[in-house]
Parts: structure tokens; C-alpha cells; sequence
């Protein structure tokens, strides 16, 4: 593979005597991998369902390596979010970010959604996961997989990052920002990257993310954590981007990730200048572990008491003190209005078995939505969800959606009926058509081993298919 002059001569400056085995990775084989979603199924249950080999990505505890000759994206399972696929060393931030149960968490540069899903399985239903992109076409993406993965505790934002400071300021408990950046970590796995590095450069990428970290901050809440990761080895881009934050936003501290085999520490001296534990950092390199290139940065904002004792020594040293205006929280919370459900909606959902809190629960020309709890009010933004859409009223009837399908189970649905995986009806269903199945009138969720996929409507032993045109297998 013919790399950019620039691009190797300066890994041969970065790497010296490695520089060889780095670059003779490009002839190897890349690596194909797969993230169970734990909010559907635990890691032992879904080994005993898996019809793949697989074996086990260290960084993580739910992701896998499985063999290029499998196609897990034709498989029903994939179909029934219980899994995503993604490259293995992409699998690190997520797993390196410590969620609790609770946690106001924020995706700022989410798309496609690959981090963002694991992010809201780590939560499993707690809390509030906010997820934003700035192109509106990428935040669609993020949202279909958002919805196929069963997160009802979302908001989905389309903005520029710094117009969340205008309504979750101080707001967020763990931030994750997987910045846009050069791309140099996959060049093997997509050589198309390198036409834009060439055209592009780093420098064009480390002024956004100079930006967005330091929004990240300001957005953090006193005491929260921030993982900053990046898909490239510009020095510009990793160590200087974590330097030149910790300039503009010195309450923001390295915390230590944790070290797996071929894993390699920050490189200090690869930094204008120091700041205290940048080996506390973290860089994969393709030559080292089986995956791709990635650089890691955790960051933990000081807590409130913390916070004092800080502005102390820095009045007491003659500091700059600017960086108090950052800790001033601007965040309300949302006014839930309600709605009534109509008596056909009543009675589908009490069928299926589904309680729902009606003072939260939204209407938009006869479309139900259900948002998370303890919502900030981020009126005003571009939302492209809150929640989980419900299903839509129509004239003396309600029809179910396809995104609250894949929340369901069989074990949780009163209209469900399961088909093993290997029954040819569950493909044939996938596809959009029409198949016999036994079971009494009306609506149905249709379920693979027990997930659902999706609606279907019975007659007389036939289901009509209701599944959604946009989610269906080619």
C-alpha cells in the first residue's frame, strides 16, 4: 500500500526502530469484530445463542472477534439489535468511559452510533443518554441504530457543540467526544482516508477539536469525566490536544486507563509542553494489538471542593482565575405536559402488557412519543428524537412502530410470537412478505428466539407484514 511521503515520514520519526514492523502491518489481514448488547442479553447468553465462532477482544467485556468469512449483518440476530458491528480497537473508548447507573451521559460527535449504542447498553435504561451530531444526515444513521439497539432513554441532538452550552452547561456526569480527526489509524482498514489526509492535512482537524474539548469541559458537571479518543497518530491531534485543554480549562485532570498487552502510554515528549501525567494516555498501534489506530485520553473535572481549594492556590500564586465563569451551571429541566392515551391505544398497550406514565408521555399529530425522565430543556435545539416513538393513532385503531418493536421481548409482550432463527419465515419476514403463522387475530410481534423484530397483523393463520421498509434485509 502506497502511503502519503509526509504521513511516513513522520511515523518513521515517531516510531524509529518500530517503524518497519508498523508499516508491514498494512500487508496483514484487518480485523472484523462484534459488541454484544448487554441490554438485551448478557454476554453468556447470547455465546450460547451465537452462531458465529468467536473469540474474545481484551479491552472489553463484550466484544469479539469473529472470522471474515461469516456475515453477522445477515443474520436475524443483527436484525434484532443484539449486536453491532465494529471495528475491535473502536470498541475502547466506550469500555474505557465509567458508567454508572444514573449517569446524565453525553456522545457529542456520535454518528454512526457504533460508541454511542454501547454507551446506552452500559446504562441499561438508567439515566439519560444524549447523543449528537452535528450533520443531520449522520444523526439519522445514529438514530435508526439508537432505536435498533432498544435504548428508549435517549435524546438524539443534530447541533454544533457549542450550542449545547446554551442549555446543559455543568449539566453532564461522563461526556464522551470521539473527535473528528485525520484518520490515520485506518488507513489499512479504509485507504480512501488517505486522500483527504493528504488534502486536508491535521492541522485542519486539531483547531475542532481545540474547540470541542474545551466545550466538553464546560458542559462536564464538577466531579465528571470526560474521555476525549481519536483515530490517529498526529501527535497534534492526541498529546497537543490534551495539553492545549488543560491550558484553557486547568480544573480538567488525567485520570490512569488501564494497560493491555501492546497497548503503549502518551508520549510526552511529543507535546509542546508538559502537563502532569499525559502517560496516563493511551495508544493503539496496529503493529502491536489486532485491531486498528486509536489514542485515548480520560479526563476528570475537579469536584466543587476540589474546585476551592484550587482557586485558593491560584489567588494565592497570582493565577489566572477566568476559568471560574466555566462553573456556573445553565441547564433547566424539561416541562413535561403529558397526554391522554386514546381508547384504542389504551387497549393496546394494556394487551401488550406495557405501562406507560402518561404525565410524560408526548403527542405530535397523533404520533406518541415516550422521552426519558428527568430530561434537561434542550427546546430550541434540533431534536431529532426524545425517547422511544410509541406508534402512531389513526382513525379508530393504533399502529404500533417498528423502533418500539425492538424494545420488546417475548417474554414482555402479550401480542408476541417466536420463531426459532433458522426458520426460513423469519427471513421472509425480514424481507417485507407476507407468512403463515398460527396465533389469534391482530397485531403481533414478531420474534427471533424470543427478541422482537418487528409488527405483523394475523388473519386467519396469515401475517400481513408491518415490518419497516427502511430496517428490512436486501
Amino acid at each position: 500500500m502506497k502511503l502519503p511521503q509526509l504521513f511516513e515520514q513522520r511515523m518513521r520519526e515517531q516510531l524509529k526502530e518500530d517503524a518497519e514492523e508498523y508499516f508491514s502491518c498494512y500487508d496483514k489481514p484487518k480485523f472484523q469484530g462484534l459488541r454484544v448488547n448487554t441490554k438485551k442479553l448478557s454476554v453468556e447468553e447470547f455465546l450460547k445463542l451465537s452462531p458465529f465462532p468467536l473469540r474474545p477482544v481484551p479491552w472489553t467485556t463484550n466484544g469479539f472477534y469473529y472470522d471474515s468469512t461469516y456475515q453477522p449483518a445477515k443474520h436475524p440476530y443483527y436484525y434484532a439489535g443484539l449486536y453491532y458491528l465494529q471495528e475491535p480497537s473502536a470498541m475502547s473508548p466506550a469500555a474505557m468511559l465509567p458508567i454508572e447507573a444514573g449517569d446524565r451521559v453525553l456522545d457529542m460527535c456520535a454518528a454512526p452510533g457504533g460508541k454511542t449504542t454501547e454507551l446506552g447498553a452500559k446504562l441499561n435504561g438508567t439515566g439519560i443518554l444524549y447523543a449528537n451530531d452535528v450533520s443531520q444526515s449522520r444523526a439519522r444513521a445514529l438514530l435508526k441504530n439508537i432505536e435498533l439497539f432498544g435504548i428508549t432513554n435517549s435524546v438524539v441532538l443534530s447541533e454544533p457543540p457549542e450550542k449545547l452550552l446554551n442549555k446543559c452547561k455543568c449539566y453532564f456526569d461522563k461526556i464522551l467526544i470521539d473527535a473528528p480527526c485525520s484518520g490515520e489509524g485506518m488507513f489499512r482498514k479504509e485507504p480512501s482516508i488517505m486522500h483527504n489526509w493528504e488534502q486536508v492535512g491535521t492541522a485542519y482537524y486539531a483547531e475542532i477539536q481545540r474547540r470541542i474539548t474545551v466545550v466538553g469541559a464546560k458542559l462536564l458537571k464538577p466531579g465528571g469525566m470526560m474521555l476525549y479518543s481519536t483515530c490517529t497518530f498526529s501527535p497534534e491531534e492526541d498529546e497537543e490536544a490534551i495539553v492545549q485543554l488543560i491550558k484553557q480549562c486547568p480544573y480538567m485532570q488525567l485520570v490512569k486507563l488501564p494497560m493491555y498487552d501492546g497497548f503503549d502510554t502518551g508520549h510526552p515528549e511529543w507535546a509542546s509542553e508538559p502537563v502532569p501525567n499525559l502517560t496516563y494516555c493511551r495508544r493503539l498501534w496496529p503493529h502491536r494489538i489486532e485491531g486498528e489506530g486509536h489514542f485515548l485520553a480520560l479526563l476528570r473535572k475537579r469536584s466543587e471542593e476540589e474546585m476551592q481549594d484550587y482557586l485558593n492556590t491560584c489567588k494565592e500564586q497570582g493565577l489566572p482565575t477566568e476559568w471560574l465563569h466555566d462553573l456556573v451551571p445553565n441547564y433547566a429541566a424539561y416541562p413535561y405536559k403529558g397526554t391522554k392515551l386514546t381508547r384504542e391505544a389504551e387497549e393496546f398497550f394494556k394487551q401488550a402488557g406495557v405501562e406507560l406514565n402518561t404525565s410524560i408521555l408526548e403527542e405530535h399529530e397523533g404520533r406518541l412519543y415516550y422521552p426519558p425522565r428527568d430530561m434537561a430543556d434542550v427546546r430550541g435545539l434540533r431534536i431529532l428524537r426524545s425517547g422511544v416513538f410509541l406508534g402512531e393513532n389513526k382513525k379508530k385503531r393504533f399502529e404500533p412502530s417498528q423502533p418500539f418493536s425492538v424494545t420488546l421481548t417475548k417474554d414482555t409482550c402479550g401480542y408476541a410470537i417466536s420463531l426459532p432463527a433458522n426458520d426460513e419465515r423469519i427471513v421472509r419476514f425480514l424481507k417485507g412478505e407476507t407468512i403463515p403463522l398460527e396465533g389469534p387475530d391482530g397485531y403481533v410481534l414478531v420474534c427471533v428466539d424470543g427478541f422482537g423484530l418487528g409488527w405483523g397483523k394475523l388473519n386467519r393463520g396469515i401475517c400481513k407484514n408491518k415490518y419497516n421498509a427502511g430496517w428490512r434485509m436486501s
